[in-house]
């Protein structure tokens, strides 16, 4: 479970080609996850979030760890480029997620850039923050306006059916 490059090409699976080459990739995606750590909500290009998304969901296998875990504070440290994140990673992040295997984060596509280069944009973000959902939450289909109307009229329907079939014997009697 080592959070470096090596790790990912020795799996076969080539990493992306970001920045300028490995170190200017590796610093990008400190700086991404620090802002993730640090807002716990983020805005980027759908590459960086995707590749990212990965190194933040370990980090926090990591730090569930706790802060006597000697290599667990090693990858805070190293990942977190500002150093007075690493108490909320562990004391606030952590602790959220205790009861969570995997799965602590969340990635939801927006609209693409308007300026020249157009870029397909991605949201990243922990689940449980404190900010408003992205999406919101399914309603309950019973209770929409035009199913309440929809099961109204079917009553009345049946009302009507079942009218119409008690008139309709007492009638054919009568004959």
């Amino acid at each position: 479970m080592r959070l470096s490059l090596s790790t990912l090409i020795s799996h076969g699976r080539m990493a992306r080609r970001m920045g300028l080459g490995p170190k200017s990739r590796i610093d990008m995606l400190r700086n991404i996850l620090t802002g993730l750590v640090r807002h716990e909500r983020i805005e980027t290009t759908r590459g960086r979030a995707d590749e990212v998304r990965f190194y933040a969901e370990k980090l926090i296998d990591y730090a569930k760890k706790g802060v006597m875990d000697e290599k667990a504070m090693k990858m805070a440290t190293f990942w977190l480029t500002e150093k007075d994140l690493v108490p909320k990673l562990f004391e606030v992040l952590a602790p959220r997620f205790e009861n969570q295997q995997k799965g602590y984060t969340r990635m939801a596509r927006i609209p693409n850039r308007t300026n020249l280069d157009r870029a397909a944009m991605a949201v990243l973000e922990y689940k449980g923050n404190p900010y408003p959902a992205l999406f919101t939450a399914k309603r309950d289909s019973d209770l929409t306006l035009l199913n309440q109307l929809l099961k109204g009229y079917r009553e009345e329907r049946e009302q009507q059916r079942a009218t119409k079939a008690n008139l309709s014997p007492a009638v054919s009697h009568n004959i």
